[in-house]
């Protein structure tokens, strides 16, 4: 799957918000790293999603741009 991510560049680094996953953020000290570590965050929310979602049936769809 593919997500739009937005760097938020800061003195101390650069945040990183997933806008399609609300309360999704992470950070690094440079691009390479924020990439990096919002992949890892982005697969922690989705698998919190799944776990959240208990008994109920869940389907992924592809939607093209």
């Amino acid at each position: 799957m593919k997500y739009t991510v937005i760097f938020h560049r800061t003195d101390e680094g650069i945040s990183v918000s997933v806008p399609g996953l609300p309360g999704c953020w992470s950070e690094g000290e440079n691009e390479e790293e924020a990439l990096e570590n919002i992949q890892d965050a982005i697969h922690e929310y989705l698998a919190a999603v799944k776990e959240m979602s208990g008994g109920q049936e869940v389907y992924e769809i592809d939607i093209a741009a």
